[in-house]
């Protein structure tokens, strides 16, 4: 079962004009076969580059440290340089039928 999964992470780096577009193509590699969408807030703050994402949807995950080994073995290193920050939620399917959760 799918589980509900919230991400949040924040890239900075140098001004080189293509962080947003390369935190896109990171996302889609990344996330790809999972239930997910993402927002990409970007702007340039004292010559850097600043993107803050947004990923939420329905993932194969069960815990919070199941995205960070994802993470871990798939990100390349221009992910790894450019993140500063990151918060993550996921939250398992229950057991039973969700309203007495017996059945």
């Amino acid at each position: 079962m799918k589980s509900e999964t919230y991400l949040d992470f924040c890239f900075i780096r140098e001004m080189t004009g293509t962080l947003a577009a390369d935190v896109q193509n990171n996302f889609e590699r990344l996330f790809k076969g999972q239930r997910l969408h993402w927002y990409l807030d970007d702007k340039t703050v004292l010559d850097a580059e600043v993107v803050v994402a947004e990923v939420k949807g329905m993932s194969s995950w069960a815990s919070e440290q199941d995205v960070i080994d994802h993470l871990e073995a798939q990100a390349g290193e221009t992910f790894w340089q450019a993140l500063q920050g990151y918060q993550f939620h996921v939250y398992p399917p229950e057991k039973g039928c969700g309203t007495c959760g017996v059945r």
